[in-house]
């Protein structure tokens, strides 16, 4: 009586499941898309093929086949295949399927495929309970899971597995579905006459954006929604298909790879100097309900990392246009906000100031470091050891400049600091050991650095001149003079 109720039951879920689960393939020739893995001649195909399918772990966004692949290896196997959804089960649920497991290999030799979906939603201790049993064999799995497994699955799982990541669906491949589904009579809408216009076919495969069960759900609305005409066929035109599917889904999540892959594409148009690019991918995390709070930290950091000293100006822009968001708050500070990408995008572009880095790097390696003596303070030791003798005070010269020795003996001549030809920077006066005269004026420079390749820096008693660049200074044969303000 238990087996008569479970069929009719199964029969019943059948016939009302969405048409994206009635559509599901039941074989590789039937599946749609992912030819870069399950083209002809491809690993998985091939291991498919051979039931020598071993741990897998499929990655991608959803609706693009990871959970039906999985039925179809099901299918397929001559293995038992057992599934688990990681939302709903626990430990004690992988201690059942393992136990049940090692009794089928010991007893019958049967190998045991365990499919969880949802991987990802396992926490530590539920991943660490099932590594054991996939180390030595005892089942094979196979995970699905729409985050990167690099960061959200168990490294130890994931040395032990096949990672296979699925792309969203062309738009050739949404449309074959899109046809199965209206010819289809026994799982589709084939035994009705349903019209779908071209113009409505090409909105619904725009909008699913890759994504087949959000196409198919679309269509199921459509159809089930639409009353038949006098002739008992169901027209859907342009109209109903933008009622049925109303707005892209965006994929996002603040903690996931869409996260960090779209703030990345963000700051890399910036730093493109792409204002349209930085528009759409700021819209983009916008739309998703991004904190913009920390588009503004990134764009802080944008503004030293790649604008820098090219654009001194922009860092306070960007902070002002924060400010201006917390006092306006949304929608009006969507505003300042804009204002601040675009500035950074727009604005002139240098990395300079990576050259810190450099003197870091420096510091960890160097081996005499010693502050020379006329810099070192000359109020506790200098009567004593002679410290602070010879300093040179710059405001006691002509223009506030005196040429002396600021870096340890050792460091003489190390550049850190290469100032680029753009904005601020390109106006910087350099000195040259190979020119002559005071720097010329701001615009009436004529005197190019690069006469001076191969020279020695300048050091305290060294003959030489500041001159104005068109072209940018570089090279150990440079040193570089900030503009004195009023005057440069």
């Amino acid at each position: 009586m238990s087996d008569l109720f479970s069929h009719r039951r199964e029969e019943t879920l059948r016939r009302i499941a969405p048409l994206a689960d009635r559509l599901r393939p039941r074989s590789l020739d039937d599946f749609v898309g992912q030819e870069a893995i399950l083209g002809p001649g491809r690993l998985l195909r091939r291991a498919i093929t051979a039931d020598r399918v071993g741990n897998l772990i499929l990655h991608g966004p959803p609706g693009t086949g990871k959970t039906t692949l999985a039925r179809i290896i099901a299918g397929s196997t001559r293995a038992h295949f057992s599934s688990l959804n990681a939302v709903l089960a626990g430990v004690k649920d992988l201690r059942v399927e393992v136990e049940a497991a090692r009794e089928r290999l010991a007893h019958h030799g049967l190998r045991t495929i365990l499919f969880i979906d949802e991987v990802h939603r396992f926490n530590t201790a539920q991943q660490d309970a099932l590594l054991p049993w996939v180390e030595n064999g005892t089942v094979s799995l196979i995970g699905a899971t729409t985050e990167n497994p690099f960061f959200e699955v168990n490294k130890a799982l994931v040395s032990r597995a096949r990672l296979f990541r699925l792309q969203p669906l062309e738009p050739q491949d949404l449309r074959r579905l899109l046809e199965r589904a209206l010819a289809d009579p026994e799982h589709g809408y084939g035994a009705r006459q349903v019209a779908i216009s071209p113009e409505a076919a090409d909105h619904l495969l725009d909008v699913a954006g890759g994504d087949a069960r959000s196409l198919l759900n679309a269509l199921e609305l459509a159809v089930e929604t639409t009353p038949p005409d006098g002739a008992g066929g169901i027209q859907i035109n342009l109209a109903i298909a933008e009622e049925s599917i109303q707005q892209r889904a965006v994929l996002y999540d603040k903690q996931g790879d869409a996260h960090f892959d779209t703030i990345s594409a963000f700051i890399k148009s910036l730093r493109g100097s792409d204002a349209d690019a930085a528009l759409f991918w700021l819209a983009r995390m916008v739309e998703a309900g991004e904190n913009p709070r920390f588009i503004f930290r990134r764009m802080l950091i944008a503004a030293g990392e790649d604008v820098g000293l090219a654009d001194p100006q922009a860092m306070v822009v960007v902070e002002a246009c924060a400010a201006a968001f917390d006092r306006i708050g949304l929608p009006e500070g969507l505003y300042p906000l804009a204002h601040a990408a675009l500035y950074l995008a727009g604005t002139e572009k240098s990395n300079s100031s990576l050259g810190f880095f450099d003197a870091v790097k420096t510091v960890r390696q160097a081996r005499r470091q010693e502050v020379p003596s006329h810099l070192r303070d000359a109020n506790r030791d200098g009567a004593a050891f002679g410290d602070g003798v010879g300093y040179r005070y710059p405001h006691a010269y002509a223009e506030h400049w005196v040429a002396q020795q600021y870096l340890p003996g050792s460091l003489q001549g190390q550049v850190f600091w290469q100032p680029g030809p753009l904005g601020w920077e390109g106006e910087i006066p350099c000195w040259s050991a190979g020119c002559s005269g005071r720097p010329p004026p701001k615009g009436n420079g004529s005197t190019s650095c690069a006469a001076a390749s191969g020279k020695r820096p300048r050091s305290a008693g060294s003959t030489g001149c500041w001159c104005w660049r068109p072209t940018p200074c570089s090279g150990p044969s440079i040193r570089f003079r900030p503009p004195v303000r009023g005057r440069w």
